[in-house]
């Protein structure tokens, strides 16, 4: 019994990412996809119209799963620094938790790509920093940190930090996971 297409997508995109798994992996071939599918490459095409779709596949599921659970932090909670200690977790451990978005995240599966695919996980990160940025100043606000360095500068700093921990851990081949001393460097992020 074949699947339904919704349910094929799924299938290909899942597969995708499991394969974005294996550090020593090159570039993902439709061949290859196709055949770990088990479906002819003609049958990839009819769910995606190129590799470039099935990368934006994963990068929105990537963007509605974080935005989602940080849209919840921040409605539910009302401490800028409690957000901040919800938020930060939040992108070291949805890395930790799916390896192969982790390449997506920091660029790495769309070497030679469509320009877009980076374009679009730049503007994620903007998205992502712009959350940190509003949580400093909210903190600020209500005198849970110093002024210090600013809000725009802390939370570049923040940014910087989740996506070197992405870096490191993807560059391991996934062996140092981003949530790593986490509790002894959240201290130091603070300023």
């Amino acid at each position: 019994m074949s699947a339904r297409p919704g349910e094929r997508k799924l299938q290909i995109l899942q597969t995708v990412a499991e394969m974005l798994q294996k550090p020593q992996s090159g570039k993902i071939t439709t061949a290859a996809l196709a055949a770990k599918v088990g479906v002819s490459e003609a049958a990839l095409y009819r769910h995606f119209a190129s590799k470039a779709q099935m990368y934006e596949g994963l990068i929105e599921f990537i963007e509605q799963t974080l935005f989602g659970l940080i849209n919840r932090i921040t409605t539910e909670e009302r401490s800028g620094i409690k957000q901040l200690e919800a938020v930060l977790p939040l992108l070291l451990g949805f890395a930790q938790k799916n390896p192969g978005m982790t390449r997506v995240l920091i660029g790495d599966a769309l070497v030679n790509e469509d320009d877009r695919l980076q374009a679009r996980i730049n503007q994620l990160h903007d998205r992502l920093e712009a959350t940190l940025k509003q949580s400093l100043r909210l903190a600020a606000s209500q005198q849970e940190i110093p002024a210090g360095m600013g809000a725009m500068a802390q939370a570049n700093l923040m940014m910087a930090f989740v996506v070197g921990r992405w870096h490191q851990f993807a560059k391991s081949g996934f062996k140092r996971e981003p949530m790593e001393f986490w509790a002894l460097q959240w201290k130091g992020l603070l300023g």
